[in-house]
This record gives structure tokens, sequence and C-alpha cells, in this order.
């Protein structure tokens, strides 16, 4: 009987470790998780925006979701470092005010009139959203409005402890703050994609050189680009030569090239990568 009660009380043992190890690995897991699907849609978000420049569907490219993850740091960057200094001046002013009950009312009043103007912009977007840099304005209004309000509501809380606790409407603020939070980054996402096209664009003798010989004449209307016909011999299964080219990315067995100089009527080349070319990268004209 005491080694039937021994062998249970093992067995429960080694089950409630199992299951502390299983939630220790949960908590670890969920976090990596939601971090890499952040990482890849910021970083989709803002390929999109840079091929789209050019002319390209992120999405026939057919780039890895490690691709994307690389890709994310840059467009992520300047929101983490707003976002941490705002973190650190808001600490800052909280360490310094010492807030009254009628300040804070006053307050409170300004950032509902401004939090009602950022909803008001929110409506109106079929006949303002066309302006500059509104997917950015209205959700960082309405955002740090819905943050500031939060705020004060604690504050009344702690100037005035006989009020109510609000718990559900800091919630549904918390959740407003973060959702435009989401909004405004995808939108500094996008534009950093589009602002990194056009510095490639504008320098696009930064990309490699590439000289194309196929088997057939390409119909490329892309102004700067040399055509050259080999000449026949013994053998040669390629016939015209095609400089001018740069490599702008390498996708799923594509190579997609782009004149070596930016034109409004410049097109982007989609050349596969099998027996039916030859392909030439150059060296860069630096001596050693």
């Amino acid at each position: 009987m005491a080694d039937e009660r021994s062998q249970a009380e093992r067995s429960q043992a080694e089950r409630s470790q199992a299951e502390r190890w299983i939630s220790f690995a949960a908590g670890i897991i969920t976090p990596v998780t939601l971090l890499s699907a952040l990482l890849f849609y910021f970083g989709y978000v803002s390929a999109r925006s840079q091929y789209e420049y050019f002319g390209i569907d992120v999405d026939t490219i057919g780039l890895s979701t490690q691709d994307y993850v690389m890709r994310s740091p840059q467009p992520l960057s300047v929101p983490l470092l707003l976002i941490a200094l705002l973190a650190v001046a808001a600490l800052v002013l909280h360490k310094a005010i010492h807030p009254t009950a009628g300040a804070v009312r006053r307050a409170v009043r300004i950032t509902v009139a401004v939090l009602v103007l950022g909803v008001a912009a929110l409506l109106a977007y079929p006949f303002i959203g066309q302006l500059a840099y509104y997917a950015f304005v209205v959700p960082a209004v309405i955002g740090l409005s819905a943050a500031v309000l939060a705020y004060l509501t604690y504050l009344r809380r702690k100037v005035d402890p006989g009020l109510d606790r609000q718990g559900i409407l800091l919630a549904l603020l918390a959740v407003v703050a973060v959702a435009c939070i989401f909004w405004a980054a995808a939108t500094t996402a996008q534009y950093i994609g589009r602002g990194l096209a056009k510095a490639d664009a504008r320098d696009l003798s930064r990309f490699p050189v590439v000289i194309l010989d196929t088997k057939e004449r390409l119909a490329l209307r892309s102004p700067g680009i040399e055509e050259t016909a080999l000449q026949s011999s013994a053998g040669q299964t390629f016939h015209y030569r095609y400089r001018g080219l740069r490599l702008l990315v390498v996708g799923e067995n594509r190579l997609f090239l782009v004149p070596q100089k930016w034109s409004a009527s410049g097109t982007t080349v989609v050349i596969p990568l099998n027996d039916s070319i030859r392909v030439q990268f150059q060296f860069e004209n630096d001596p050693p």
C-alpha cells in the first residue's frame, strides 16, 4: 500500500514538473511567435511599398519569411525610437508634475476635444484621405489623445479617491492607443519603403551591372539599354546581348532587372533563370 502511495506521489510530482516546463516554454514561445509575426508584417509592408515604386508586386518576387524579417529593422527603427522617447518624456513629466483636481479636469476637456477632432478626421476619410501624411497624423492624434486621456483618468482617481474605478474605460483607451500605434507604425513602414525605393532610383549604379545574352530579341523600351547582335558561329545559341541593365532583386528562379538610369518610361524586366539566357555580372570599377 505504501509503495502504491509513493508511486502515485512520484507520478504526481513528475506531472507537476512537466506542467511547469510546458507553461515555461509556452511563456517563451508565444512572445517569440508574436514578435516574429510583427517583424514579418512590417518587413512585408515596407518591401511592398518599395517594389511598387518599380512596378513590381512584391508577391511575384517570392521572398521568404526570413527575407521579410531581415528587412523589418529599418522600417521599425523609427517608430520604436519615437515610442521610446515619448515614454521617457512621459516618465519625466510624471515625476515633475503635481496635479490638482482643477488642472486635471481642464486637461481632460482639452484632450477630449483633440480626440474628437481626430475621430472627426477619421470619419472624414472619403473627403480628406488623400492629403499628405493623413495616414500618419490621424492615428498619431487619436492614439496620443487616448493614451493621455487614460493617464488623466488615472490622475483623477489619484487626486480624488472618491471617484469610481473606471477599469473598462482604461481598457478601451488602451486598445485604441495600441491600435493607433500599430496603424501609425505600418504607415511609417510604407513611407520608409517608398523612401528607400526613391533613394535607389536616384543612384541605380549601386546595383550590380548585368550583361544579358538571349536567344531571342527582347522588346525592351527603356532608354539607355543597348542591344547588340552577336556574331553567328558554330554552336552559338545566343544571338543578342543587352547592356545598361542593373540587378534590382533576385526572386524565385527569376531576375528583376532595371535600367541603369531612372526614367518615367522605364520598366522592370523579369527574366527567368533557365538555359534561355546567359548572365554576366560585371566587376565594380575599383582597382584593388
